[in-house]
């Protein structure tokens, strides 16, 4: 058993420290304290006793202890407390809310210092104080204390909420400000429990290198893709829920069709690439281009030019490769390094179908399946992703045979994510999920929706998380015809596990891992709960000869902002009556869903928008 180290702060008369000791583990200690003095107590009778009962057990008692300087109170090398208790803060008297705002901000910060790496600080705060969704009922916003957002000054999100019972502290006997005897309202009161968040840091896009024989090439990552490219949420030592729904997936499409499990190629493209489906020719240009490097210097010389160095992340063919020594134009390449190609991040797995039907060893009658993961622009909303991970499904038959296969395919898929989709339900709990096949207008190919109430939006009760594709007529194969079935692997987890925010599926905060156990299905409980919320607006002049780009406008708003806004929405379009001149004005909304954000942090990204949008986008900000 661990041991732990228990700090309270702002104790009044002592009993809530006199009770928590006669309840704690044998290996765990405790220290009280408070803001007063032992002058300050003496005429408590209540506080003397208390006191008395905490000497008796060797519990550590000190005072005259600010809250909002913690660290002055202990000595360095004695700081680190697992859990530290604050019941009902109030700054005193009839302080109103912007003060007592700033006790807990202050107080947040001063935690910071000396809170454990997976310590807990507890707040105990009365009814609607928090001005979370837990409080019943709940205050509107500017006249709450804003608990969540006062925590993020400290890097510390909000990881659970209890109900408060004095009852549950036998002898715990709640006191007014500097001890008075007027207690405070304690029904409906909740424990806040707040932990610490990983450092919100500019993460910078990192470079990859590639190797081909005794050469070495480089690609910058998307800044709207940072932390996204070569997570490896597929690999056999992967433990996380995209894998396990796809394994899932798999088997049970495996159960009445015999498999065939391909090796997914790297998700750089050629410039030239193409595909028999209409789609891709949409998809291409949402795609995120790379300039691709060949250096000729030893490859070890590249560690001292990126900090980050990724070892073989993929690997294709050097006829993709432009031999010119020279540069763009009459300027010459720097010294070893060849005119850079363009190649693009694949936006759809799809892009693969005609290399894996024209293979040797491509089997009719088998479902050969592909998965990885794939990376698009699109515009920015709860349930659209600029990475994802797809798995592909390619069924050949023979035409005499195709119409009885494709429903045996589709019963069975559906039957199987209708299984997937049901089993975080509880027992008694009736089916809340349907998957539809609904057909598009060419009468032959399907898109796979799946009603689900789950989450409570309107958005999010008809999401399409894949198609299924019997029009492949480009392609010829003896005398088979092809059934292509794709689907979105983070949506069908983020649906199984009601996971409202497909960011958390990419964090790196392993606190998200711990939720999943192999082989087992079990509601997911987020550790970041009811994180605020920051609204800004932005307008600005379209350049006429430029044109405006909404896509990239998100794009720009997603690689800027590090994934933290969550909602753009267009407010209004404004023409100036003299010179015809065309103004937009959009409304962000900041939030993240696993990290402290702070009204601060926001600002600067804000500011920063607005420079980007100018250099970018070619738009004169108002």
């Amino acid at each position: 058993m661990v041991p732990r180290r228990l700090l309270l702060v702002g104790e009044g008369n002592f009993s809530f420290a006199a009770a928590l000791s006669e309840t704690m583990e044998p290996n765990s200690t405790l220290t009280a304290t408070c803001l007063q003095h032992p002058a300050d107590l003496a005429g408590n009778p209540l506080a003397r006793e208390n006191l008395r009962r905490l000497r008796e057990r060797g519990t550590e008692v000190r005072f005259g202890v600010d809250c909002t300087q913690l660290a002055n109170a202990f000595e360095p090398h004695n700081r680190k407390f697992d859990r530290i208790y604050f019941n009902f803060p109030h700054c005193g008297r009839k302080a109103g809310v912007a003060k007592n705002r700033e006790l807990l901000a202050k107080f947040f910060q001063s935690c910071a210092d000396i809170l454990a790496e997976d310590g807990e600080v507890h707040v105990a705060l009365c009814r609607g104080q928090g001005g979370t969704p837990a409080d019943k009922p709940q205050r509107e916003w500017h006249n709450s204390w804003q608990v969540v957002a006062m925590a993020a000054l400290g890097g510390l999100i909000l990881s659970d909420v209890l109900p408060f019972s004095c009852d549950a502290v036998p002898g715990y006997k709640c006191t007014g400000y500097r001890s008075q005897d007027k207690p405070f309202h304690v029904e409906g009161a909740l424990n806040h429990v707040f932990t610490r968040s990983l450092p919100f840091e500019d993460s910078k896009p990192r470079i990859f290198r590639i190797k081909l024989g005794d050469k070495c090439f480089s690609f910058l990552e998307p800044e709207a893709l940072a932390g996204k490219l070569n997570r490896g949420f597929l690999e056999a030592s992967s433990c996380h829920p995209i894998k396990t729904i796809n394994e899932k997936l798999i088997a049970g499409l495996g159960s009445a069709f015999p498999l065939k499990m391909l090796k997914c190629s790297c998700p750089l493209l050629q410039q030239e690439s193409t595909s028999v489906f209409p789609s891709w020719n949409s998809d291409i240009l949402s795609a995120f281009w790379v300039n691709l490097y060949e250096h000729n210097l030893n490859c070890k010389s590249l560690v001292d030019e990126t900090q980050e160095i990724t070892e073989s992340l993929v690997s294709f063919s050097d006829r993709i490769f432009a031999r010119s020594p020279r540069g763009n134009g009459n300027k010459e390449a720097p010294e070893g390094i060849c005119e850079p190609v363009k190649v693009c991040l694949r936006s759809s797995l799809l892009v693969h179908v005609q290399a894996v039907i024209q293979a040797p060893d491509f089997l009719p009658g088998s479902l050969n399946i592909l998965s990885g993961p794939v990376f698009r622009k699109c515009h920015i909303s709860p349930f659209t992703m600029p990475a994802f991970h797809e798995t592909l499904v390619i069924f050949g038959v023979n035409q005499n045979l195709k119409h009885h296969c494709l429903l045996s395919l589709l019963d069975h898929l559906k039957a199987t994510l209708e299984s997937l989709l049901t089993q975080t339900l509880l027992e008694d709990a009736k089916l809340s999920s349907s998957v539809e096949f609904a057909l598009q207008p060419n009468g032959i190919d399907y898109m796979i929706h799946v009603k689900s109430p789950k989450f409570g939006l309107d958005c999010a009760k008809d999401l399409i998380i894949g198609s299924v594709i019997t029009s492949a007529i480009s392609i010829t194969h003896k005398d088979q015809c092809f059934v292509i079935i794709s689907i979105n692997l983070d949506l069908l987890t983020m649906l199984i596990w009601n996971i409202s925010d497909w960011r958390i599926l990419w964090t790196f905060d392993n606190r998200f891992l711990k939720n999943f156990v192999p082989e087992k299905i079990a509601p997911f409980k987020s550790y970041s709960l009811y994180p605020p919320c920051y609204v800004h607006d932005i307008s600005f002049w379209l350049n006429e000869k430029k044109g405006f780009d909404e896509l990239e406008f998100h794009t720009v708003a997603r690689a800027v902002s590090q994934d933290t806004i969550t909602s753009i929405q267009l407010l209004g379009r404004f023409q100036h009556p003299k010179t015809g001149q065309i103004s937009l004005c959009y409304r962000l909304t900041y939030q993240t869903c696993d990290k402290a954000l702070t009204q601060q942090q926001v600002a600067l990204r804000q500011l920063q928008f607005r420079k980007e949008i100018q250099q970018q986008l070619h738009v004169t900000p108002r």
